[in-house]
């Protein structure tokens, strides 16, 4: 015959390792929605506007800063929007400079007095060099986004984690190795 402190201490027994296997289904499905939850906000989309683009993350509207500091956790599309972001800021300044030669000598031409035409000429120059500079910046950007985004579609909890059922000390169980 068994005696009641060993029924008492063998039902105890049972009901520790039935609250352990809650915890441990409850703490796996739990990291299942938090994978699966991912939220498509969390991807960059570009939209074209005169001279460029906006871009948003979700419904936010996001600017270049926000953008990069955004992509940043990706190397690879990190360094493609630096070099676009470099390309960016020269093609602004030649556009830049360009305009200000030409808007200088209409002025002049406005206003009554003699413009210099070789200048708003190079203006001119300026102007139309920065035009490929920055549809080449533009491309890189883009080029930075879809790979940014393409690396949120395919990363996945799975990528450097392991489940396993197996063979433990106290008997089998699920073994996760990350």
């Amino acid at each position: 015959m068994i005696s009641n402190s060993k029924l008492t201490r063998k039902g105890h027994l049972t009901q520790f390792r039935m609250k352990k296997m809650t915890i441990i289904i409850t703490l796996l499905f739990m990291s299942f929605t938090s994978v699966f939850g991912q939220e498509v906000t969390d991807s960059i989309t570009m939209k074209k506007v005169f001279g460029g683009y906006h871009f948003y993350q979700g419904e936010e509207k996001i600017d270049m800063n926000q953008l990069v500091n955004t992509i940043k956790p990706n190397e690879q599309a990190y360094e493609q929007i630096k070099s676009a972001q470099s390309e960016r800021v020269f093609a602004l300044l030649l556009s830049g400079t360009g305009g200000f030669m030409i808007g200088w000598q209409l002025g002049k031409s406005i206003g009554g007095g003699e413009p210099n035409w070789l200048l708003a000429g190079v203006g001119v120059g300026l102007f139309v060099v920065s035009i490929p500079i920055s549809k080449s910046s533009n491309k890189k950007i883009k080029q930075a986004v879809d790979l940014y985004n393409h690396e949120l579609q395919t990363a996945s909890f799975w990528d450097k984690k392991e489940l396993n059922l197996s063979m433990t000390e106290s008997g089998v169980g699920l073994v996760l190795r990350f």
